[in-house]
């Protein structure tokens, strides 16, 4: 049965577009863009309404990172490092007698609460390339924090799923625990945290009274994070790594973010050649191999930039790509190594606008709601990037002071002959870069639309075991060629969650093509 347009066609947008997770934060978008604010602004607005209405994926507590085009690329990292007394021995000790599974970090509580870098993140946008206050573009969050919004059937899952993750959690319970769907949810105290911010600017955190209040919540819980470690925050603005696929230059972050990854499997990808999908299951064999060949260098060297032990570049050089493509069977699954698994819960925000301006941005708590650690009078749950760490002081990844961890989120920008042609991003955990391959593959050999590629059926490497989940409409044929192959397969329903929410805008001759995933609530507005 075919698709429906709407699920396999891009909306059309000749001045600009934004697309998000979520229909609230995708108008907030649109709006700034109509009264004539510029992407940035748009793409900040949607992403502080995503903070009061995905709590589940994103918000002030966490990470940020963004490609900007404004003729050029531009990087722009705001992931806060590990505090300063952050040791193996000394989360070991404050553990104590808990048992953490496979040797590593906590998952959740204050333990693996990293400096949290949204908020600078978006100050630095906004000073760069904004053309509205931080005050102006709140205005909607605020909004809908103070007065509060209903919670979908759809976000009902993500509180529910919460209830026993966080059931030792620091505020998690009193402010998220009894959220099912049709509630009214308000959350006063973000919004007055937000206006601080607005009044103050992001010293509010960094410092501020909002920075003293996490401290107090996470050192109360063991943590060693002080006012120190949030001062010392900084925002980097780094030159995005360049990879080839097909006739496509490709646009990732630099370590310690995973965009290394998705360049590797892009490199290995186009090192196959196009492939014909009249041989679906054969193709994604070769697709699955190649991602995971890149998640498990991933695993062996990526980590803060200060402590890698190889040239990010080298991981999808065309010789190395070359030779990792050579070496995949294309009738056989390889033994699957010991990978981390880095589970996902993230939002994207794709804009665009008449002038050009393109913002890919992508903002997370890390899993779900994060850490559980909700900061009293303040409201903001904090992410647990810091369970991405491992305690084996062998590990590229091993927790150090002031250091970055591993990093999922992965903004993206992709060029032809110099230019923009595609703005693109996920969330996922693991899968983000093997959606970027699969969203790319779609477009450039198939020649899918944009929303066809974004809808298409998906599947995702699990890093744990190599196992193969794969969405039910992808078909026997896909299915029972991966099966064939030799790969351990679990089928999933028709738009799992664990596929990842991607979103993207294409650049036309006549404006914009906006497309949204089917896997999310959100949408594509613009003018």
């Amino acid at each position: 049965m075919s698709l429906p347009d709407v699920l396999t066609q891009a909306r059309r947008f000749p001045n600009g577009c934004v697309t998000t997770p979520h229909h609230l934060a995708s108008a907030a978008g649109a709006t700034v863009l109509s009264r004539g604010g510029n992407a940035v602004d748009a793409a900040v607005a949607a992403n502080l309404v995503l903070g009061v209405v995905t709590p589940y994926h994103c918000g002030p507590g966490g990470d940020l990172f963004a490609i900007v085009w404004d003729g050029r690329a531009h990087g722009v990292s705001s992931d806060g490092a590990a505090p300063a007394g952050a040791t193996p021995d000394a989360v070991a000790s404050a553990v104590g007698d808990a048992v953490v599974s496979g040797g590593g970090m906590p998952r959740f509580g204050p333990l693996p609460v990293t400096v949290p870098g949204a908020v600078a993140g978006w100050a630095h946008l906004l000073e760069r390339w904004g053309t509205r206050s931080f005050g102006d573009l709140a205005a909607p969050a605020i909004d809908l924090a103070r007065d509060g919004f209903e919670v979908s059937a759809h976000a009902a899952r993500y509180f529910l799923a919460g209830r026993d993750r966080y059931r030792t959690a620091s505020g998690w319970s009193e402010r998220f625990g009894d959220v099912e769907a049709g509630t009214w949810l308000v959350q006063e105290d973000h919004a007055r945290a937000l206006e601080l911010v607005a009044a103050d600017g992001p010293g509010a955190v960094y410092g501020g009274p909002i920075g003293e209040r996490i401290v107090e919540v996470l050192q109360a819980g063991g943590s060693t994070m002080t006012l120190d470690d949030l001062r010392g925050h900084e925002v980097r603005t780094d030159e995005p790594l360049r990879g080839a696929f097909r006739d496509l230059e490709v646009l990732e972050l630099a370590p310690p973010t995973q965009g290394v990854t998705a360049l590797e499997a892009l490199a290995v990808a186009d090192a196959l050649g196009p492939l014909s999908f009249g041989e679906v299951g054969r193709v994604t064999h070769l697709h699955v191999e190649a991602a995971r060949a890149a998640m498990a260098d991933r695993d062996r060297y990526v980590t803060d930039p200060a402590a890698m032990t190889v040239d990010p570049t080298a991981l999808f050089a065309p010789s190395r790509a070359r030779a990792i493509a050579d070496a995949i069977d294309p009738e056989r699954a390889a033994p699957w190594p010991a990978v981390t698994p880095h589970p996902g819960g993230t939002a994207h925000v794709c804009a665009a606008d008449r002038d050009g301006l393109l913002v890919s941005l992508i903002q997370s708590n890390y899993m779900g709601f994060g850490s559980g650690e909700v900061v009293p009078d303040v409201g903001w749950n904090l992410q647990n990037r810091g369970a991405s760490f491992s305690l084996d002081p062998a590990h590229a990844n091993v927790v150090a002071p002031g250091k970055r961890t591993m990093h999922t989120l992965i903004p993206s920008l992709v060029l032809r002959d110099g230019a923009p042609v595609l703005v693109l991003g996920t969330m996922g955990g693991d899968g983000q870069p093997q959606i970027h391959l699969q969203v790319l593959a779609r477009i450039a050999d198939q020649g899918m639309d944009v929303q066809g590629a974004v809808t298409a059926p998906r599947w995702v490497v699990d890093a744990a075991d190599g196992a193969v989940r794969i969405e039910d409409r992808a078909g026997d044929a896909v299915i029972d060629g991966l099966r064939q192959r030799g790969h351990q397969v679990e089928v999933v329903g028709p738009y799992e969650h664990g596929m990842g929410h991607a979103h993207a805008i294409g650049l036309t001759d006549r404006g914009y093509a906006g497309a949204t995933d089917p896997r999310a609530e959100g949408t594509v507005v613009g003018h």
